[in-house]
């Protein structure tokens, strides 16, 4: 038996005797759930993340969808409602239901890998739990697969468009007339002298091209994202057409290429810096293979098991305002930062364009709609005053450096990201000085 809850929402589990539940953590600022002892037996709490996973030892599993409210903060405001003690009635909870949206976390996704400066800062968007036990859910249901497939095929175009890896690779052929390389002897006598060809020799040589092991591992994984997106078109929704795009533009590239993959070469593949993309490539192809049981049939099926994963919400989010920034202020981009770094420190983004200059932490809460957390302007106003912030913005007085903090806003949210909309629809948080918020609208299905 299975939980479905959407972000931030909750259910009462009654424990037997000898099962255990604890909470479980993305990273440093991510839970994957919170688990927290009540009266009435144990309340396991979604947080910011998305996927699925076994609650503990009670054989039961979790499913939480990218669904959030679209036009209250109410979900969002339950983690701080629950710490601030507030309760929430029925008919709050009603309201909350009628107003739901699923996030596209997949448009999401494109967007952020169709810009090269933020498909660049990917990593760590998902975590998933090989050794665990799979469960099985319904095709329709499945996250980790849609994700992993629109992953490789966005880093597979970035390799496309850059130009296939040429490499040294080894030919085992049988010549005539001609020795190349060196003779395979128990090849050629099986293949030649026992068979009276005299003039052949079996010889095996290096070749310099692009039909070596990572390409065929490349177009092998083709084929089956390939499959699987043809065979789900109602997974991908209005993000179909654009992926299918991406399908045929990879295509003609692995024409030439073998699909027969040796996994001892892949084993002991030697990476090129230069090529940096192919590493992380080669490891979402190996996941959607492992996903896919190296069966090609699996991805035409509806019931589906996958092993436990995680997709990190608030990063993709970032990650997601990040490339809105850089693609409506394509003249400024150099000056967007993303990730300053400081002592320890790292901020979202730092705009130093003069007289546009700011400080900006993006946050997945919708509480901002409605309010504000003491707790993230403090945070925001600490980055604002760190040495290495001020020196990079050129701040040499005692001015203070405007503050921004970017929420999802389904209903009044704006979509394009130039820094002449950022000036003009920020809302100053009257409570501090030269703090101010924004809403951003995310697609949702």
């Amino acid at each position: 038996m299975g939980f479905r809850l959407s972000e931030h929402k909750s259910i009462v589990l009654e424990l037997s005797d000898g099962q255990i539940v604890q909470s479980k953590r993305f990273n440093q600022s991510s839970h994957c759930f919170i688990a927290t002892k009540t009266e009435t037996g144990l309340e396991v709490q979604a947080n910011y993340c998305i996927g699925l996973d076994w609650i503990g030892t009670t054989g039961r599993s979790l499913y939480v969808e990218p669904k959030i409210n679209s036009k209250t903060a109410k979900i969002f405001n339950a983690l701080t409602d629950y710490e601030e003690g507030i309760s929430r009635t029925d008919e709050d909870s009603n309201t909350i239901e009628s107003n739901i949206r699923e996030l596209d976390y997949l448009k999401m996704l494109l967007q952020i890998t169709n810009v090269p400066e933020s498909h660049s800062e990917i990593k760590d968007l998902v975590k998933i739990d090989w050794e665990a036990k799979p469960i099985e859910i319904e095709q329709k249901d499945d996250k980790l697969t849609p994700f992993l497939v629109v992953r490789y095929l966005q880093l597979l175009k970035s390799i496309v468009r850059k130009g296939l890896k040429k490499s040294y690779y080894k030919v085992q052929e049988n010549l005539n007339n001609r020795v190349k390389g060196k003779i395979l002897v128990g090849q050629h006598i099986k293949q030649n002298v026992f068979k009276n060809r005299f003039t052949n020799t079996y010889c095996e040589y290096q070749v310099f091209g692009e039909d070596h092991a990572e390409n065929h591992f490349f177009k092998k994984v083709l084929q089956f994202a390939s499959s699987y997106v043809e065979n789900h078109k109602d997974i991908f929704g209005k993000n179909y057409q654009e992926i299918q795009h991406t399908i045929n533009y990879c295509c003609p590239a692995f024409e030439l290429i073998s699909d027969q993959v040796n996994e001892y070469e892949l084993k002991h593949i030697k990476h090129n810096p230069f090529y940096k993309d192919y590493v992380e490539t080669l490891k979402i192809g190996s996941h959607i293979l492992k996903k896919f049981a190296f069966n090609i049939t699996h991805t035409t099926s509806q019931k589906v098991t996958t092993p436990p994963f995680w997709i990190d919400m608030p990063r993709l989010f970032e990650l997601y305002i990040y490339s809105k920034m850089i693609e409506y202020n394509q003249t400024d981009k150099m000056e967007i930062h993303y990730q300053f770094s400081t002592y320890g420190n790292a901020l979202d983004i730092l705009v130093s364009k003069p007289n546009t200059q700011m400080v900006i932490d993006a946050k997945y809460k919708l509480h901002y709609q409605n309010g504000h957390l003491h707790e993230d302007i403090r945070q925001v106003a600490g980055y604002a005053r760190l040495k290495k912030v001020r020196e990079q913005l050129n701040v040499s007085d005692d001015k203070n450096i405007d503050c921004l903090i970017i929420y999802p806003d389904m209903e009044n949210g704006i979509s394009v990201l130039t820094l002449e909309n950022i000036i003009q629809f920020r809302q100053e948080i009257k409570s501090y000085y030269k703090v101010f918020k924004l809403g951003v609208k995310l697609p949702w299905i």
